[in-house]
């Protein structure tokens, strides 16, 4: 079991079978994981933000690496990120299973990592509604 006590979880520590961590400055990305929130806590999943400062070492990366994707982080230490992260929350919520079975047709998994880098991108697009140009 993981420990991590926040805004998103709550004030006494919350005891989860693993972290979705999602970035909290995005309008976009915060809907998205409150909408999940209760849907993971039902299997013991949690939700917290990417910028909470035990984050960083919890997975091991820099400030940069955290925010360029969500991130799924397993009590057994296993961690995704991406639309790794979103397929391996689809294996544990029985009607996103279409989407794990879509993943494993050759060639589809690599479309749907191409997807989400796009699409996390324009994620701060996305949340003003706006079209943007993406500056690297």
């Amino acid at each position: 079991m993981l420990s991590l006590a926040n805004e998103y979880t709550d004030t006494k520590g919350r005891h989860a079978n693993g972290f979705l961590f999602f970035d909290a400055d995005c309008a976009f990305c915060t809907q998205t994981a409150r909408w999940l929130a209760p849907i993971l806590a039902r299997r013991g999943f949690a939700v917290a933000p990417l910028q909470d400062p035990r984050v960083s070492a919890l997975l091991g990366l820099s400030q940069e690496e955290l925010l360029r994707e969500l991130r799924f982080l397993l009590s057994n230490g296993t961690q995704y990120g991406g639309a790794d992260a979103v397929l391996a929350i689809a294996r544990q919520i029985w009607w996103a299973q279409p989407l794990v079975w879509l993943a494993r047709i050759p060639g589809v998994t690599p479309l749907l990592r191409s997807g989400y880098r796009w699409v996390a991108a324009r994620r701060s697009c996305a949340a003003r509604n706006t079209a943007c140009q993406v500056v690297r």
